[in-house]
């Protein structure tokens, strides 16, 4: 999905200037999707029995979108040039490495999830 790599960050940035908290965007990116999907049993939450996919954000980094930046096959961005803040430095997967900045560790470790 083009520029799902930059939501995070997009959102951090505009949250920050409205007031709202790591809390609140935790809710909004991650408990409520959860809800949606029909997941909540497993995903959205860091309690025990959950799937453990996480993420360690500094969210006082800062960077700039550049295209060498974007991930996704198409380096159009509506971002690009635009200072962000929030920098994902590490993401697991059901407890497991997958990204360490600047890359990906393990590719392709997750499952299509259907309700």
């Amino acid at each position: 999905i083009a520029s799902l790599q930059l939501a995070l960050p997009v959102l951090w940035t505009a949250a920050q200037q409205r007031g709202a908290t790591l809390n609140d965007l935790a809710k909004w990116l991650s408990e409520n999707p959860a809800k949606l999907a029909g997941q909540a049993h497993r995903k959205g939450r860091i309690a025990p029995g959950y799937d453990a996919d996480l993420l360690v954000l500094d969210p006082e980094n800062s960077f700039q979108v550049t295209e060498a930046l974007i991930q996704h096959k198409h380096k159009v961005s509506p971002y690009l040039g635009l200072e962000l803040r929030g920098v994902v430095e590490q993401t697991f997967l059901h407890g497991e490495l997958v990204y360490q900045r600047p890359e990906f560790v393990q590719l392709n470790q997750g499952q299509l999830l259907t309700r």
